[in-house]
This record gives structure tokens, sequence and C-alpha cells, in this order.
């Protein structure tokens, strides 16, 4: 039987999709899958209503998801062994002579052998979903296209609320074989759920840009487009002069309505999304952000058209904009919360009183419930998420989905640190902002974090557990595409974590909407600022009218100066740990990371020996 008369047979009404492509790769892709998955039949899906509606009724008629209450929500529940990613068996595969440093990997022909043969055979009796999609607009320059082969329609489902249609995109391919190509199983099935889960592998070929994902339901281990994608994409970045980062995308509104663009990297638990959705401001995209120098400018894309979201303490007064989106009809989909009787939904944090019983991922419910180990079995699980479109949501930038993505006046880079950084700051330029913000990146671990608490771990521009090449190549890529812009985006670092003396955080929950507006009118060159050894501070005065405007709240003097002192003790602390880090761990650091580390060691030597160890702002005005 020929290869065009074998697919033909296996997939169908469904061939004719298949053939409109005219991509050999992509056939020889989705043969050799059907062949060694052996489903009993193929759904090629063409980003059609019909196929789209298809996905959510199978969904549903297979038990991978539940109807609710409220139109268009449905949930799904993942093991209680399958709730979060798999880091541990989550691997590159790499070549001989291959060498990605200290990242997790396995010999390609051994990994292969593992992963070839959990798959193989694990889609009999099942039926198998061929699906496509668009990283980033369709029809643009950030548009990647992707190829998923499934046997989970909750996966399919999700994607299409996460990922722009790719099936028109395929047709547009000028080389045939670049695209991602992702293989998922949920393996053999317990009732709905994964039941192999100590087979639970992730495995991702860089050469072949292919991820293959086995006996797991977990949307950040099978849907391959959103973080498994992210590493892909930055292996091709670096070799390709533009960036792939984990970053939101908002806008923030100046003067005379004006919108000027930004993009943050925030470790978790650092103010990431908070920042995206701050109130008053709008959203681009919340994760992953796609990069490129275009005509000089440094321009942007949100790669997704969703959000796949943790849900615990969304609630009416900490998250309005979502929380409206998630207690309101329309297209939602939950996974690991818990399920009243009457069709109602309830999470960790929510508004309201809690149910006492209910179906969650444990099963079946009630208050006070404990697992085989003896822990209490919360009535959500704290990984809990959500999955809805940024259409949803009322804040959504008018930009948001813009092919020509938008213009980036800022970078961000945040961490969580209670006694060294300012609350906002500017770097000297490009490399500077790169090296000392992003590459500088510290996040102490909380009481909510396994292990002990005020740890501070390093992570390089929020992207530690997603870059799929060398940590100093990557750092590279960074500052060889800044140093191509004609026009230099500004760098900038946050902070909302300072603390005081007696613990206490110096700074407010919404304080964050002034930095960000204030980092705006850095942008449009409005207000002067203060130079300190590591970058510029704004000015009393011009965050005290900021405050009144934004939060009617009176900023003081004193507030100011407990939260822009230069902790000159504490910053040589941290750049001499940096540079331990790169040193000890990373060693094909470039040569500038050092010098850079070292020039900024002296210049606060030289004000500390002039200064003292803590310096108030005003001593440095002038200077």
């Amino acid at each position: 039987m020929s290869d065009a008369d074998f697919l033909k047979e296996k997939l169908g009404d469904s061939y004719g999709k298949l053939s409109a492509l005219d991509n050999e790769k992509l056939n020889d892709f989705i043969e050799a899958f059907i062949k060694h998955c052996r489903p009993d039949s193929v759904f090629v899906c063409d980003n059609s209503d019909a196929d789209h509606q298809y996905i959510r009724d199978t969904a549903l008629e297979l038990g991978e998801e539940k109807s609710l209450a409220m139109e268009g929500h449905t949930i799904h529940f993942d093991g209680y062994f399958d709730q979060a990613r798999d880091k541990a068996n989550t691997k590159y595969l790499i070549g001989k002579g291959v060498d990605l440093g200290e990242l997790n990997c396995v010999d390609k022909e051994e990994g292969l052998a593992e992963v070839m043969g959990f798959l193989e055979g694990s889609m009999v009796g099942k039926q198998m979903i061929v699906a496509f999609f668009t990283l980033g607009p369709e029809n643009s320059v950030f548009s990647q296209s992707c190829a998923q082969i499934t046997d989970s329609y909750y996966v399919a489902h999700s994607e299409t609320i996460l990922y722009r249609p790719g099936y028109e995109q395929f047709k547009r391919l000028a080389d045939k074989d670049d695209f991602f190509r992702f293989v998922h199983t949920a393996g053999e099935l317990d009732g709905v759920v994964s039941k192999d889960v100590d087979k639970r592998r992730v495995f991702m070929d860089l050469a072949d840009n292919i991820v293959f994902s086995t006996n797991t339901q977990y949307a950040g281990n099978t849907v391959g487009l959103k973080k498994l994608a992210l590493r892909l994409a930055i292996n091709k970045a670096c070799k390709q002069d533009w960036l792939a980062e984990h970053m939101f995308i908002m806008g923030c509104h100046g003067k005379e309505g004006e919108t000027t663009y930004f993009a943050g990297a925030f470790p978790s638990a650092c103010g990431k999304t908070s920042t995206s959705m701050v109130r008053g401001e709008t959203i681009v995209g919340d994760d992953i952000a796609y990069i490129r120098n275009v005509d000089g400018k440094c321009m942007a894309a949100n790669v997704e058209k969703g959000i796949f979201g943790i849900i615990r303490d969304v609630n009416s007064k900490d998250d309005p904009v979502i929380y409206n989106a998630v207690t309101t009809p329309g297209e939602v989909i939950f996974s690991n919360i818990l399920k009243t009787e009457d069709g109602k939904v309830f999470w960790l944090g929510k508004d309201g009183q809690c149910p006492k019983s209910g179906f969650n991922h444990s099963g079946d419910w009630t208050e006070g419930k404990k697992d085989g180990k003896d822990n209490e079995v919360t009535c959500s699980h704290k990984n809990a998420r959500y999955t809805l479109a940024i259409s949803e949501l009322e804040n959504q930038d008018e930009h948001w989905d813009d092919p020509a993505g938008v213009e980036l006046g800022g970078i961000i880079y945040g961490g969580r640190d209670s006694d060294t950084t300012v609350p906002v700051e500017e770097s000297f330029g490009w490399d500077h902002g790169i090296i000392t913000k992003g590459a500088s990146i510290e996040s102490e671990t909380t009481a909510a974090t396994l292990g002990e608490e005020g740890v501070r771990k390093f992570n390089p521009m929020s992207n530690l557990d997603f870059v799929a090449v060398p940590i100093g190549s990557y750092i590279q890529a960074n500052l060889d595409f800044g140093a191509k812009l004609a026009k230099k985006t500004k760098i900038f670092s946050v902070n909302y974590f300072l603390k005081d003396e007696d613990g206490d955080y110096l700074n407010g929950k919404e304080d964050k909407r002034v930095w960000l507006r204030w980092m705006e009118a850095r942008v449009r060159e409005e207000v002067d600022t203060i130079k300190t050894p590591t970058g510029y501070i704004p000015k009393y005065e011009d965050l005290k009218k900021l405050f009144a405007e934004l939060l009617d709240f009176e900023y003081t003097l004193e507030d100011y100066n407990r939260q822009f002192t230069i902790r000159s003790l504490e910053l040589l602390a941290k750049t001499s740990r940096i540079e331990v880090m790169y040193r000890e761990k990373v060693p094909d650091t470039p040569k500038i990371v050092y010098d850079m580390l070292d020039e900024q060691r002296k210049r606060i030597e030289e004000t500390r020996e002039k200064h003292g160890d803590y310096i108030l702002p005003d001593e440095l005005a002038g200077e």
C-alpha cells in the first residue's frame, strides 16, 4: 500500500483536509505516528467552527471534561499524582558531542527508545487528533507553525482556546519543514485519567523540533505549545537573531491617551500576573513573548491568545477582571477545583464560603478529607487552573492580536528581594540592563516553597527552566539583539518585596501602578532622575505627584527615603553572589558580564566611601 493510500484509509473523511496542506514532511510525520501509536481512527482539525465544536463535544462525551451550571464552563480533573510540570522527567534528547551545560538531558538514542516504547500502540482503542496552531499572530513575522498529535480531547480543546488557528498558516509555509511537532498520549487510562504516571515522560528533541509527552494529562506537560514550545523557540531564536522570552506584554496609558508597551519577566510569585493585569492599564499577553527587530525597532507579540492561569486566590477584590471573566458565561475550562452536585465550583481563595462536599482531583471530597499519607486534601489543588481566551477580558489591549506586534518602550525585570534593590530603577543602557537587571535576577523562596524560606534563587531573565541553550550563549544572544536595534528599548528593574527592619513590606500592593507610570514617563523623557551606582531612580517630587494622581495617597519624603535608600553593603553582596554564580555554574559566560559586574562593584565602593553604607537619594542628586 502506498503512503497516500495508507493515509486515505486511516484518515477517511479527514484525508482531504490534510492533502490540502500539500506538505510531504507533515504527511510523513503524521503517517509515522499513526503506524506507531495505532489509533482506531484519526481526526484532522481544520480550525473550522464545526471542527472546534466537535472537539468540545467529544471532550464532554468521553468524560475528559464535565459541563458546569454556568453556560460555556467545563471542568477537567487530572490524576491525583499528575498535578504539575514533571521537571525530573522533562529532558532534552541530545546527540553525541552536544553539551547543554547543566540542563536536564538524556542521550538521544536512549531517550527515544524509552519514549517511543511508551508511545507504541498507545492509541489502540482511541482516536488520534491532529491539530494545527500558530504561535504568535497569524501571517506575521512572529508566526511559528505547530502540528499537534494527541489522544486527549481536553488537550486539543485547551489549545483551541490558548492558541491561534494554524491550518491556513500551514498552507502559507514556504519552508515545508519549518514547523514544531508535538506528540502526546495520555497512555492507559484509569477511568478518564492517566494510569501509569510513573512512566510520565516529556522529552524534547531540539535538532528535529519535536516534543514527546506520555502518560500524563496535566496541561503543563501535555499542551506542547506552551513552555515546551518555548524551549524549542529559544533554541531557534538564538540562531536567528530574535528573542523568545518568558514575558508578559502590557500597555501603559500615560498622558493624552498615548500608550507605551512593556514586556516583563518575573519568577513565580514575584508579581508577573498582577503587573500584566494592573488596574487602569491593558493586557497584550500574560506569559510568553516573541521579540524581533523590525526596521530597527524592538517589536513584540504575544505568543498565545489565551491564559492558562493559576486560579488560587483569584477573587473579586484582588483580581476583579479575571474573576469577572471566570464567573460569567463564556468558554472557560477549570481544572482540579471543587465541583458541587449542582454544577457550581469553588477554589482556594474564591469569594464566599467553601462548600462542605463535592468532587475534585481526589474524587469524592468532604471537608477534612486526608490522603493515603495523612495529608489534608484541600477543596481544590494549590496549582488548580483556569483556561480562557484573552478576548474574554475587559482590559484586553486593542493591539493584543496585531500581526505587526507592538513596539516595546521598556523591558522590566522583577524578583523577590527583601533587603537590597529599590522598588524601581532604570538601567544605564541595554547591555547594563541585560546583565545587571535581567541576568542577575534573584528570587527569595517563600513559606509556600518547599525547603528553607528566604533562600535566593538565581534565575536569569526568569527563564532558567526553559533556556534550551547554554546560559552564556543565551545572554550573548540578548546582548547581540540589542546591539542591532536602531532605537534602544529602555530596561528597568522592579522589586515589590522590600521590607523594613521589622519585616513589614515597604510597598503597597497597588504601588506598582506608580512604578509603571514612572517608567512610562521615563520612556517619553517626561521626568528626570537621580543617578546611583546601579542605575537611575525617580525623584521624590515626581513620585509624590503620581501617588496623588493614581492612588489618592499622600506619599511622604519619609516613605521615599525608606524605599529608595541605596543599600551599599547589600548591593556589594549581591554583585559578588552573581559573579560567583556565573564563575561556578556558567562556563561560557561572556567576558562583558564580568567586566560590567566589576564596573558596578567599583561604582558602589566609590559611592560608599564617599557617602557611607546607606545613602539617601538626595545625597546623590546632582552628582
